[in-house]
């Protein structure tokens, strides 16, 4: 089953995102577990995490430099609210 689409993400304090579905639906994603190692570490800055986006059309999120993380995790794994 594919996810709905992103109406809109913004980044939280303690790594974590709050995501806003086409359906209405509202979550909360952990992003601790992903900030690890060269490449995804970077996210622990909290101003640079702050610079997340909204991919085209809403099929995703990414970091200006180019971090992101599957949308079926974002969905999967974020906790509805």
């Amino acid at each position: 089953m594919l996810q709905p689409r992103l109406k809109s993400v913004e980044a939280l304090d303690s790594l974590q995102l709050f995501l806003v579905y086409e359906t209405g639906e509202k979550k909360i994603f952990d992003a601790k577990p992903y900030a690890n190692g060269p490449w995804y570490g970077e996210l622990n800055d909290p101003v640079y995490f702050r610079t997340v986006r909204m991919l085209p059309g809403g099929t995703g999120i990414e970091w200006s430099n180019g971090q992101d993380i599957a949308p079926h995790e974002l969905y999967e794994f974020g906790v509805s609210i």
